[in-house]
C-alpha cells in the first residue's frame, strides 16, 4: 500500500508539472531514493542505481543537445532576417532612384518638347515680318536653352537693334547675348555684352556674377574678384559669389605675394 500510494504521489507530480528535463531528474531521483532505502531488502541494488543513472543521463543529453539546436536556429533566423531587412533597404534605394531619375527624363522631355513648340511659333512670327523686339528676345533665349548658339546670337542681336522699350529690360537681352557668345567660345565678345548689361542696370545680380566667371576664364582674377564683390553689395547672402569671392582672394594674394621678373638688359 505505501509503494502505491508513492507511486500515485509521483504520477500526480509529473501530471501537474508536465514533462520537463527538471521533473524527470526529480523524478529519478525520487526512484533513486527509494531503491535506496530498499538496499538491505533487495540483493542487486547497485545495479538498480546505475540503471537509473544511465536512464537519466540517456533522456537529459537529447534534451541539452535539442536546446542547443533551438538556440542555433534561432541565431540563423535573426541572421536571415537581418540580411532580408538589407536586401530591402537597397531594392527601396534603387527604386528611389529609378522614380527620381524617370521625373527628370519626363520633365527634360516636356521642357524640349515646350521649347519647340515656342520656337516654332516665334519663328513663323519672324519670317511673316511680324515679330517685335520682345518676340525677337524670346526667340534668342528658346534658341540659347535649346543650345543652338548661332540662332541665339542672330535673334538677340536683331532684338536689340530693334528695341525700343526700358534700358534696365535690354539689360537682359544683352547677358543672354553675353551667355551665347560664352558658348560659342567667344570670351572678349561676352564680356562686353556683360559690361553693358551691368551698365543699364548696376544691380543686375545674374549679370554680376556671369562677368566675374567670365573674368576668372580670362584669368583677370582682381577683375573677377571686383565682379563678385559687386554682386554682394546687392545681394549679401548671394550663394554663388560668396565662395568664388573667397576662393578669388586667395588667388589675388597668391600673385600679389609672387615676385615679377624683369627682363635683363
Amino acid at each position: 500500500m505505501v509503494g502505491n500510494g508513492k507511486r500515485q504521489i509521483l504520477r500526480e507530480e509529473l501530471s501537474m508539472e508536465g514533462l520537463t528535463s527538471k521533473n524527470l531528474q526529480k523524478f529519478f531521483e525520487n526512484l533513486l531514493v527509494t531503491g535506496l532505502i530498499k538496499v538491505m531488502k533487495r540483493p542487486y541494488v547497485p545495479v538498480s542505481a546505475f540503471l537509473v543513472g544511465q536512464s537519466l543521463w540517456l533522456i537529459s543529453t537529447p534534451m541539452a543537445q535539442s536546446r542547443d539546436i533551438i538556440k542555433t536556429n534561432v541565431v540563423y533566423e535573426t541572421g536571415e532576417l537581418f540580411e532580408l531587412g538589407i536586401q530591402l533597404s537597397y531594392l527601396l534605394l534603387l527604386l528611389a532612384f529609378l522614380g527620381i531619375g524617370t521625373f527628370f527624363v519626363i520633365r527634360q522631355v516636356l521642357v524640349r518638347r515646350e521649347l519647340d513648340l515656342s520656337a516654332k511659333e516665334l519663328q513663323e512670327q519672324v519670317r511673316s515680318g511680324d515679330a517685335d523686339a520682345t518676340e525677337l528676345f524670346e526667340l534668342g533665349a528658346v534658341m540659347l536653352r535649346r543650345k543652338i548658339y548661332p540662332a541665339a546670337i542672330k535673334y538677340l542681336v536683331q532684338a536689340i537693334e530693334k528695341w525700343d522699350g526700358d534700358d534696365q529690360d535690354l539689360a537682359q537681352v544683352y547677358n543672354a547675348l553675353g551667355v551665347s557668345y560664352i558658348r560659342e567660345g567667344k570670351l572678349a565678345k561676352g564680356i562686353t555684352q556683360f559690361e553693358t548689361a551691368v551698365k543699364l542696370q548696376p544691380g543686375y545680380v545674374t549679370a554680376w556674377n556671369n562677368l566675374g566667371d567670365a573674368y576668372e576664364k580670362r584669368k583677370d582674377f582682381k577683375a573677377a574678384l571686383n565682379a563678385f564683390e559687386e554682386v554682394l553689395l546687392f545681394d549679401p547672402n548671394n550663394k554663388v559669389a560668396i565662395p568664388r569671392r573667397d576662393t578669388l582672394k586667395e588667388q589675388v594674394k597668391m600673385y600679389r605675394d609672387v615676385p615679377v621678373k624683369t627682363k635683363e638688359r
